[in-house]
């Protein structure tokens, strides 16, 4: 490690790591500077859940036959790193006497990967935590020196250094979301929730005080402009701060629903065992929906069915009201189905609309984890 070319790199990428703050540019820059500092010629990140589950997070220079597909035979199947990654038993940099997914496309296609066989592999981990891996490869080499490995594992300690400041920051803005998100609710539960309640009564009593029916008819408006937008500000105190939901979606959507005056018709198959994240956009855009069927589909019920797989749940929401071109929707865009599908493709999800003046809508998500 007295290599003064080793130092360099270490520097830099030390540099990049402290500037950035989002997991996967970070990833992939740091793959990059590390290749062309070294005479590694190709690499790829996975992380690995603890079900064993991994993702291809970040790669460069892969061989033309491994990015065919999205990647499939690096996304796909198992392998020699991965399992001993699962099993633990994989703790430093590593040679691989030979890569399974290369040799499987190799068998496949016919066609050898620009010359690449083999690879180095490293865990990336910060203390007990461990977060994936870290896989270099370079063409006609089937095995790399001491120094090479050595230089690999300081790398690897670096990056998993920096994964995790990256999601203990996350964490801590997550939570500082939540009690600002709570701090409104409750000041907007003290001032104007309590404004508009109070301005319902006035309404109704000036009212019935009055005998002069433009008067009465003036009144009544006001009482009833005043009681919409009180359900409006509850649904969004609602949404700042949702009820409910330590007793599960089902539960939180129902109350939601019957808040707004609708009848949720809500069907759940599979087990619901998501992350704290999925669950949480789950919520929010079956929330918006009903939040839209109220206020434009003139419907009285939604129906919402959710099916939970082992790596992904599809949920689908249906109303029956007035409906709407879509396209029409697209040159005006909506706030609410802007948001819906901002929160799908945060979490790499899938977003589909249809809808038709008369026959209601349908939206489906999926999002995988």
């Amino acid at each position: 490690m007295n290599d003064p070319s080793h130092v360099t790199i270490l520097k830099e990428i030390a540099e990049l790591l402290n500037e950035e703050t989002e997991l996967e540019s970070m990833l992939q820059g740091s793959l990059e500077k590390f290749l062309e500092g070294t005479d590694f010629h190709t690499g790829w990140v996975f992380f690995i859940e603890e079900n064993g589950k991994h993702a291809l997070i970040a790669h460069e220079n892969l061989p033309d036959i491994l990015t065919e597909q999205d990647c499939f035979y690096m996304k796909t199947g198992g392998c020699w790193c991965v399992n001993r990654f699962r099993q633990g038993r994989l703790r430093k940099a590593s040679n691989i006497i030979e890569c399974k997914r290369i040799t499987e496309a190799i068998d496949r296609s016919k066609v050898n990967p620009e010359g690449i066989t083999h690879h180095a592999t490293v865990p990336l981990q910060s203390g007990n935590e461990r977060f994936g891996l870290l896989n270099v490869a370079t063409p006609g080499r089937r095995e790399f020196e001491a120094h090479e490995l050595a230089l690999l594992e300081s790398v690897a300690f670096q990056i998993g250094s920096a994964i995790k400041r990256i999601q203990l920051t996350k964490k801590e803005q997550e939570v500082a979301l939540m009690q600002e998100r709570n701090r409104l609710a409750r000041d907007l539960h003290d001032s104007v929730n309590q404004l508009l309640f109070s301005m319902t009564l006035t309404a109704r009593g000036g009212a019935e005080m009055s005998e002069d029916a433009d008067v009465k008819e003036t009144f009544h408006g006001l009482q009833s402009l005043a009681q919409e937008a009180l359900t409006e500000m509850r649904a969004l105190i609602w949404q700042l701060r949702p009820k409910g939901m330590e007793g599960g979606l089902t539960e939180a959507l129902n109350g939601f629903a019957e808040m707004l005056g609708l009848k949720a018709t809500i069907k759940i198959e599979g087990v619901l065992n998501l992350p704290s994240k999925v669950e949480e956009t789950i919520f929010r855009i079956a929330q918006e929906a009903i939040t839209n069927c109220k206020r434009h589909a003139g419907a009285d019920e939604i129906y919402i069915w959710i099916d939970a797989a082992s790596d992904k749940i599809d949920m689908t929401i249906r109303d029956f009201g007035r409906g709407f071109y879509p396209d029409h929707v697209e040159k005006l865009p909506s706030v609410g189905l802007s948001s819906m599908k901002e929160r799908t493709r945060l979490l790499n999800g899938e977003f589909s609309l249809k809808s038709h003046p008369a026959e209601g809508t349908q939206i489906k998500i999926t999002l995988p984890y």
